[in-house]
C-alpha cells in the first residue's frame, strides 16, 4: 500500500471506511471529503489498519510503524474524530470512525476551523444526494444505528407504566455517570452551508459513558453533570424536538436530539422514502377521534411527514382527520406534544420492535445486512489466508437466503451468541458487553 499516492490512495481509504458497519459509497464527493480530512501518511496508515478494534502494539505489528510516532499519529486522528479510541480495562484500543455514527458527526461537531466549513458543503453533497441512503437501506436493510425514543407523556396514561427503561430517555440518563454535551453535527452542517432556518440550539448533543469519555477526551464534547443532561432532555421536550438514541437496549451511548428541517437521518426518511434510516419505538400515533377537532396540527409537527389530512366533513370543527401512515411514523410522540387537545397520542405497535441488546449485537446484525460482516470477522487487510476466508464465506453469507434466515427470529438470537463466543475465544470478550 506504501506506493499509492493521491486519488489511488484516497479511494483505497474508501473502500476500507465502505466495508464498516454502515456502507459509505464511492463518488467525487467522497473522494475531496476524505483528501480534505486525512493526509495521504494517515489515509496510508488507515489502510493498512485492521478494520476492528486493535491495540498499539497489534497496530505496531500490523503496519511496520514504530509505536511512538504511531501513538502521536493516532492520537491527532481521534481528535479529529477519525479514529475512535476506547479506554477498556487500562488498555487503548483504536478502530477507523465509520461514516456514520462517526466521521460526519465528529467532524461536524468540530467549531473553529476552517476545514469544517469546507466539509459541511461536501457532506451536504455526498448525503444529500441519495446514494448515502440506498447503499444502507435500498435492499430492504431494517438494522440502522438509531432509534426513536418516545416522549413519556405522549403515551397514552395506561400504557406509561410499561414503557421498558430502554425507551424512556430519563431513565437512560439516570442509568449513566458520565456525560457529554456537544454540537449537532446536523444542525452545524446545515449552519456552515447557509440553510439553518430553525432556532434550535447547537448544543443538545447527547452521550454517555464510553462515548462521553471519547469525546470529552478529544476536546469534541464538554463534561456536563446529570441534572444538566436531564434539563437538556427537558428542553428538547419543550422544543417538540425528536429524541433519537442509540439503537440498542443495553449502554445506550448517545441522544441525538433532532429538528425535521435540520436532521439528515429524518431526511433519510422524509426526503429518500427508506422507512428503516431510524429505526421506530414500540409506539405509534393513534388518533383519539373524541377529542379531535381536524386543526391538523399533529400533521405540520410530524417530522417525517407520516400524517396526512383527510377530508371528512361533520367528523369534528373543522372537517378534517389525521391519517397515520404505519410504514412511516417512528413513535417519537411529538405529533402529540402540539395537539392541545390530547387529540393523539402514542398506543403500542402491533407487533414489536426487536432491537439490539447491545453494540457489539447491533453491529453484526448492520454488518451481515450490508455484506461486510467477513471483514469483521477477519480484520487484517495484509492476510492472505484472510482474504481467502473473506471470499470463501462472503460468498455465503451474501446470499440472500442466507441473510433472511440468519436475521429471523428463529435464527436470529443463536447467531449472535455464536458471534458472541467467537469474540470471547479471540480475546475480545468486553466488546460483546458495549
Amino acid at each position: 500500500m506504501g506506493h499509492l499516492t493521491g486519488k489511488d490512495l484516497y479511494r483505497q481509504l474508501g473502500r476500507k471506511i465502505d466495508r464498516l458497519a454502515t456502507r459509505a459509497p464511492w463518488n467525487d464527493a467522497l473522494y475531496r471529503l476524505l483528501a480534505l480530512l486525512y493526509t495521504e501518511d494517515e489515509a496510508r496508515l488507515l489502510v493498512s489498519m485492521p478494520d476492528g478494534l486493535a491495540t498499539l502494539a497489534e497496530l505496531a505489528a500490523r503496519t511496520g510503524r514504530e509505536q511512538t510516532p504511531l501513538r502521536n499519529m493516532l492520537e491527532a486522528l481521534a481528535g479529529k474524530g477519525l479514529v475512535v479510541d476506547l479506554h477498556v480495562n487500562d488498555t487503548c484500543y483504536y478502530m477507523t470512525s465509520p461514516m456514520v455514527i462517526g466521521i460526519f458527526e465528529f467532524t461536524m461537531m468540530r467549531t473553529g476551523t476552517e476545514d469544517v466549513s469546507k466539509a459541511a458543503h461536501i457532506f451536504k453533497e455526498y448525503l444529500g444526494d441519495g446514494g448515502f441512503w440506498k447503499a444502507n437501506f435500498g435492499r430492504g436493510e431494517t438494522v440502522s444505528p438509531m432509534r426513536a425514543l418516545p416522549h413519556e407523556e405522549t403515551v397514552r396514561d395506561e400504557l406509561r407504566t410499561e414503557i421498558l427503561d430502554y425507551e424512556k430517555a430519563r431513565s437512560i440518563v439516570e442509568a449513566q455517570e458520565l456525560f457529554s454535551i456537544g454540537t449537532c453535527s446536523c444542525r452545524h452542517e446545515k449552519l456552515h452551508t447557509g440553510e439553518k432556518k430553525c432556532d434550535t440550539p447547537l448544543d443538545t448533543c447527547s452521550s454517555f459513558g464510553y462515548s462521553a469519555d471519547y469525546l470529552i477526551r478529544n476536546g469534541l464534547a464538554r463534561s456536563v453533570t446529570k441534572e444538566e443532561m436531564l434539563e437538556n432532555v427537558a428542553r428538547s421536550r419543550d422544543l417538540g424536538l425528536v429524541l433519537i438514541a442509540d439503537n440498542v437496549r443495553r449502554n445506550v451511548s448517545f441522544i441525538c436530539h433532532c429538528c425535521a428541517c435540520c436532521c439528515n437521518a429524518l431526511a433519510g426518511i422524509s426526503r429518500f422514502g427508506y422507512p428503516h434510516a431510524v429505526v421506530s419505538s414500540n409506539y405509534m400515533a393513534q388518533v383519539v377521534d373524541e377529542n379531535c377537532t381536524g386543526c391538523g396540527k399533529c400533521a405540520r409537527a410530524c417530522p417525517v411527514n407520516a400524517i396526512t389530512m383527510k377530508e371528512a366533513p361533520g367528523a369534528n370543527i373543522h372537517g378534517k382527520v389525521p391519517v397515520i401512515d404505519e410504514t412511516f411514523c417512528l413513535g417519537c410522540g411529538v405529533c402529540a406534544l402540539r395537539c392541545p387537545r390530547d387529540g393523539i397520542k402514542l398506543a403500542e405497535r402491533k407487533q414489536r420492535v426487536l432491537h439490539p441488546e447491545t453494540t457489539f449485537q447491533r453491529a453484526i446484525l448492520q454488518s451481515l445486512e450490508r455484506g461486510n460482516l467477513v471483514y469483521q470477522l477477519f480484520d487484517n487487510p495484509g492476510s492472505v489466508t484472510q482474504s481467502v476466508m473473506r471470499g470463501i464465506l462472503g460468498g455465503f453469507l451474501g446470499l440472500s437466503p442466507v441473510k433472511k434466515a440468519l436475521m429471523s427470529d428463529a435464527l436470529r438470537s443463536r447467531f449472535l451468541k455464536l458471534m458472541e463466543k467467537g469474540a470471547s475465544a479471540l480475546g475480545k470478550e468486553w466488546t460483546v458487553d458495549l
